[in-house]
C-alpha cells in the first residue's frame, strides 16, 4: 500500500458495506492498496477485524464498524463513522446483499421473507447512500457503487432477490441523475457466479434435485468463459469507478461476470 505507483485513491475515504468477506473484502483491500482509508462494515466483528488488520499491516488505514444493514440506523452508521474518524466520505460501496431467509415461493411464500430481502438488498442501499450524499454534495464530489447481480438484468433467482436487484438498477440510474449536478457519480457493478461463501452448491443441488457436482458444472456453463470468477476480479473495476478516471461514468450497469448468460 506504500507503493507510489498504486495510489489512484490517495487521500480518499471509502466505505464498503458487507466488507468482511467475499466481494466486499476484495474491494476494500484493493481500495486500501490504492491509497484510500477504508471503513468496512458487516455483522461479524471477527471478519472485519481481519480485513482491518490486513489493511493496517500493509501501512494503510482501516476502521471496522459492526452493523446490521437491515436496520436503518445501523445501515447509516458506517458513513457516520467515516465522517467522525476521517472527516469525509468519498466513495461508498453498497455491497450488502443476500437472502433474508424464509419461504420465497411466489405461490406459498410469506410476505416478510419478500420484504426482508428487499430491505437487505435495496432499501439498505438507499439508507446508506442517503447518509453519504449530504457530505458528498458538500464536498462537490463523490462516488457510489452499488453491487448488483446477474439477477439485476435477468430472471435468475428468487422473486424477492430478483426484484430487489432489478430495483437496485433503478435506484442507481435515478440517483445518478439527481446527484450529477454535485459531482457525484452512481453506478451498479454486477458480478455473475463468483467464488464466495454465499455460493453453496450443496444447497443449490438440493433445490434443483441434482448432485452438487452437477450444480457446480451448471454454474460454469452459465458464462461464456465457462468459469466461476474470484472476488478479486471485480475489485479493479470498482477502483476505476471510484477514481478520478471514472468521473465520466455514471448511471451505468457494468458487469464483471465472465459473460454470464449472454
Amino acid at each position: 500500500m506504500s507503493d507510489a505507483s498504486r495510489s489512484v485513491l490517495k487521500g480518499r475515504v471509502a466505505v464498503v458495506t458487507g466488507g468482511g468477506r467475499g466481494i466486499g473484502r476484495a474491494i476494500a483491500l484493493e481500495m486500501a492498496r490504492e491509497g484510500a482509508a477504508v471503513v468496512v462494515s458487516s455483522r461479524t466483528q471477527q471478519q472485519l477485524d481481519s480485513v482491518v488488520a490486513e489493511i493496517e499491516g500493509a501501512g494503510g488505514r482501516g476502521l471496522a464498524v459492526v452493523a446490521d444493514a437491515a436496520d436503518e440506523d445501523q445501515a447509516r452508521s458506517p458513513v457516520r463513522a467515516a465522517m467522525t474518524e476521517f472527516g469525509r466520505v468519498d466513495v461508498l460501496v453498497n455491497n450488502v446483499g443476500g437472502s433474508s431467509g424464509g419461504n420465497h415461493d411466489p405461490f406459498s411464500g410469506d410476505a416478510e421473507a419478500f420484504m426482508g430481502t428487499l430491505r437487505l438488498n435495496l432499501i439498505s442501499a438507499f439508507w446508506t447512500s442517503q447518509e453519504a450524499l449530504a457530505p458528498m454534495r458538500e464536498q462537490g464530489c463523490g462516488r457510489i457503487i452499488n453491487i448488483g447481480s446477474g439477477a439485476s438484468k435477468r430472471a435468475a433467482a428468487s422473486v424477492a432477490y430478483t426484484a430487489a436487484k432489478h430495483g437496485l438498477v433503478g435506484l442507481t440510474k435515478q440517483l445518478a441523475m439527481s446527484a450529477a449536478p454535485y459531482g457525484i457519480t452512481v453506478n451498479c457493478l454486477c458480478p455473475g457466479w463468483t467464488n464466495t461463501a454465499l455460493v453453496d452448491f450443496e444447497k443449490l443441488a438440493a433445490a434443483k434435485g441434482v448432485t452438487a457436482a452437477q450444480a457446480e458444472a451448471d454454474a460454469h456453463a452459465d458464462s461464456a468463459q465457462r468459469r466461476i470468477l474470484e472476488p478479486e476480479e471485480l475489485a479493479p473495476m470498482a477502483v476505476l469507478l471510484a477514481s478520478e478516471a471514472g468521473g465520466g461514468i455514471t448511471g451505468q450497469v457494468i458487469s464483471v461476470d465472465g459473460g454470464y448468460r449472454l
